[in-house]
């Protein structure tokens, strides 16, 4: 994973209010194990990452841009990923 990330610093505010994550942890959180899925939306290949945040596991969306990792919104992650993250990785 990349050390240089970005996103809109309006929508990191949105996310901190609504989910209670700041990108700041999601983008430490990224430098961690994670479990990755891929998608894309509009045109736009996007990565959902599975990864330790503090205390608990997050959901990441993110994608590259060029060789920054462009941070789009992140949440706690839902039982299901969860339930995928430790059959993953115990």
């Amino acid at each position: 994973m990349t050390e240089s990330f970005d996103w809109d610093e309006d929508k990191r505010i949105k996310n901190i209010a609504k989910h209670g994550i700041d990108f700041l942890q999601a983008a430490a959180a990224l430098k961690g194990q994670r479990l990755e899925f891929a998608s894309d939306k509009n045109g736009e290949r996007r990565t959902l990452a599975i990864c330790e945040g503090t205390n608990k596991l997050i959901a990441v969306i993110y994608t590259m841009r060029g060789d920054v990792c462009r941070i789009i919104s992140a949440r706690v992650a839902r039982k299901n990923e969860q339930r995928a993250y430790h059959q993953a990785y115990g």
